[in-house]
Parts: structure tokens; C-alpha cells; sequence
């Protein structure tokens, strides 16, 4: 089923995110992941790729073990930037081949040392990778959002414009960069709102359960962390069991304002931990159930 057919009939959706084992892991060790977190009845699950494109054969064959031994909606990450126009359209080949009718359009993170290996024969950028899978196929197409701007951005408002280029090329739904902030979030989607962007947005979460995470994460994306927040890692950093209650805690109260809120979905980034997803939806399921039956009554 196609993800903006789900947006249509049950908001909020919920959803995960997991990504491929290195190439030097075997794939079945993603299965079991995979089998716990479709025990709970997510609407869709993403498959990412690898740094530099590294697993998208993989980010295939997962989709499709997702899409054909679950039925579960599948949705396909494909980044552009180290493909070239014939990879991606032999990987489109693929997909639609296993029956997966969604892909995450991204243009990916550029190699680290030299852009000289770079196909020159390549879509430069997500909205000209959403304007080839518009033309030429018929997925559901959904397309990343950046509350903090995207790095590469100017500012925020140079990044909303190129938003609204992504809607306009063919974007179904928008998914969310992580972000630690509901202030944020909701300061961006006003502002995107005003430039007239008008898709279903699911929102992205991690849950914060140690202290190398967030250190990653705030050097590859930039993201600020509240002085709420930051109270929490520097009481418990140096105890791993409280910093990880601390952390999910504080995941679930962000994504209880979000819901409470009216959020079109919530995307969370499980790090391939099922018991993460586990913990999160049994601390929200009351509030679930009550939005459940407003839906119902409406």
C-alpha cells in the first residue's frame, strides 16, 4: 500500500526506521529485527542506506523481505548523490519488481575526502531524484525535512524554499530530521505552511540511550540540544542505566506533545533495537487509544 493512502485513513501514523548490517555482517541478522518490530503493527517501515550508497543492495533485499514475507508497507531509501542515473534507475527496476511501491528520495551525504569519484552522470540533488521517480514511476515518493535547516543550507527559510521545490517536483509526505526541540518543529511547520507546503509530515524521533549517540548525532546533523535536555545527559553521562531511562523518557514526552498536538505520524529511529520501539508505544498507548477513538467519533 502506498504511504499517503495510509496518511489518507489513519493519522497518526506510526513508523520505524532500521538500517542494513555492514557489508561484512550477514543480512539475516537484520530478520529478527525486522520479525520483532512488525509484531508491532507499525503502518510502514523504512530501510536507510548505507554512508556513500555502501548497502543499497541490501536496502533492497530488506524491503523486500519487509514488503513480501509481512505485507507490511515498505519504504525504500535511494540516495543520488554517489549514483549514477543508470544505478538508480536499475535500483528503481528492482524495487518495483518486489513490489515496493515507496521510496524515501534523498540526495545523500557527499564522500568525505574528494568529490572526484563522483559519477558525473548523476542527480545532483533530491528534487531532481523526486522529478525522475514523478516521471517515470509510479511509487509514492517521500522526501526529508529539516526543522534545524539542513547543513548545507543557508538558513531555515533558504531551506523551506527548497522544500517547496521537493513538493512541487512530486513529493507525496514529508519525514523529519531528528530533532530534540518540539518548538523547533513547530516554528518550522508554521513557516512552512506560509510558503504554502501543505503534505503530511511524520515526525522523526530518538531516543537518546547513551552519551557516544548524541555526540554523534550533534556532529553529523547539527542539532542543538534545549537546556532541558542537556540538564539530563550531564546529571546522569557517567551512569549508563540512568542516562538511558533519562533518555527515553525524555523521547516519550516529546512525542506525547506531538500527538497531543495533532502530528501527522511519528517516524521513530530505532537503531535496529525492537525493544527501544517496544517501551516507547507501551508509554503511549493510553494516549493512542484516545486518539483512536476521536478519529472514530469524527
Amino acid at each position: 500500500m502506498k504511504i499517503i493512502e495510509k496518511f489518507k485513513e489513519n493519522r497518526p501514523l506510526i513508523s520505524f526506521e532500521i538500517f542494513p548490517p555492514k557489508p561484512d555482517y550477514p543480512i539475516d541478522t537484520i530478520f529478527n529485527t525486522i520479525d520483532e518490530l512488525y509484531s508491532l503493527e507499525p503502518d510502514f517501515m523504512s530501510v536507510t542506506y548505507g554512508a556513500g550508497g555502501s548497502t543499497k543492495d541490501r536496502t533492497v533485499e530488506i524491503s523486500s523481505y519487509i514488503q513480501n514475507k509481512y505485507n507490511l508497507t515498505s519504504n525504500a531509501h535511494v540516495t543520488c548523490i554517489s549514483s549514477s542515473k543508470e544505478e538508480v534507475q536499475n535500483i528503481s527496476k528492482s524495487l518495483k519488481e518486489k513490489n515496493i511501491q515507496n521510496v524515501m528520495a534523498l540526495r545523500g551525504d557527499y564522500p568525505k575526502n574528494s568529490l572526484s569519484g563522483l559519477p558525473v552522470d548523476r542527480y545532483n540533488n533530491s528534487v531532481e531524484l523526486i522529478e525522475y521517480f514523478k516521471q517515470n514511476t509510479d511509487f509514492c515518493i517521500g522526501a526529508a525535512c529539516y526543522p534545524e535547516k539542513h547543513p548545507d543550507a543557508k538558513d531555515l527559510n533558504a531551506d523551506i524554499d527548497f522544500l517547496k521545490r521537493k513538493m512541487d517536483a512530486g513529493a507525496d509526505y514529508l519525514v523529519t530530521q531528528l530533532f530534540f526541540d518540539n518548538g523547533m518543529f513547530y516554528d518550522f511547520y508554521d513557516k512552512a505552511i506560509k510558503k504554502g507546503i501543505y503534505l503530511p509530515i511524520s515526525v522523526g524521533i530518538m531516543p537518546i540511550l547513551n552519551k557516544r549517540q548524541i555526540t554523534s548525532i550533534v556532529r553529523l546533523t547539527g542539532n542543538s540540544i534545549p537546556n532541558k535536555f542537556r540538564r539530563l545527559l550531564d546529571k546522569y553521562e557517567n551512569n549508563p542505566e540512568a542516562l538511558k531511562e533519562a533518555g527515553m523518557s525524555y523521547a516519550v514526552s516529546q512525542i506525547i506533545d506531538l500527538l497531543s498536538w495533532g502530528v501527522d505520524g511519528i517516524h521513530i529511529y530505532t537503531m535496529n533495537k525492537p525493544s527501544t520501539a517496544r517501551k516507547i508505544l507501551e508509554n503511549i498507548s493510553a494516549i493512542r487509544s484516545v486518539l483512536t477513538n476521536e478519529r472514530k467519533i469524527s
